[in-house]
């Protein structure tokens, strides 16, 4: 019998007005004006990953960890992600399904870069990943603009 368990991630930053910032998700450098708000590189796609996973493990990364992370130096978000996976211990990455929410930047165009980017950290194929984005209609902060959201359900799965 196999084990499965599913968990759910969510993450969300506003833009701040600093442009020496740049606008990173999943890794990727986007061409955007502002980044977003945050004391790491806040970004809101590995971030979301990194809670989905500690839905599952019972371990928040984000928080005390990653705070304790950026007073040493580390804003890199993908480090907190690599935390999040050394917890999965013997659990194996079946899929991982991520929804953004913003009106800007588009994310279309990045679609494949940064699927290439969470399937490399995560160790799994590039058809494991997921990514779907919409501007909500302009119904939520994130659809007018203000920031991005994204929200992440991974499904693991141990023999």
């Amino acid at each position: 019998m196999m084990n499965i368990k599913t968990g759910i991630g969510q993450d969300s930053h506003r833009f701040e007005k600093n442009k020496e910032k740049p606008l990173i998700l999943a890794g990727i450098k986007f061409e955007h004006p502002f980044g977003l708000e945050g004391n790491s590189d806040a970004d809101v796609i590995f971030h979301s990953i990194t809670n989905s996973i500690s839905s599952i493990t019972g371990r928040n990364i984000l928080g005390d960890v990653a705070d304790q992370l950026v007073k040493n130096g580390q804003k890199d978000s993908s480090e907190y992600l690599n935390l999040a996976l050394n917890d999965l211990k013997g659990w194996k990455i079946n899929h991982i399904a991520i929804a953004i929410e913003c009106l800007t930047p588009k994310i279309s165009a990045q679609i494949e870069a940064m699927k290439e980017n969470i399937a490399k950290l995560c160790k799994i194929n590039t058809t494991e990943v997921g990514i779907t984005a919409t501007t909500g209609e302009g119904l939520t902060a994130f659809g007018r603009g203000e920031g991005i959201q994204a929200i992440t359900i991974i499904t693991v799965s141990k023999p």
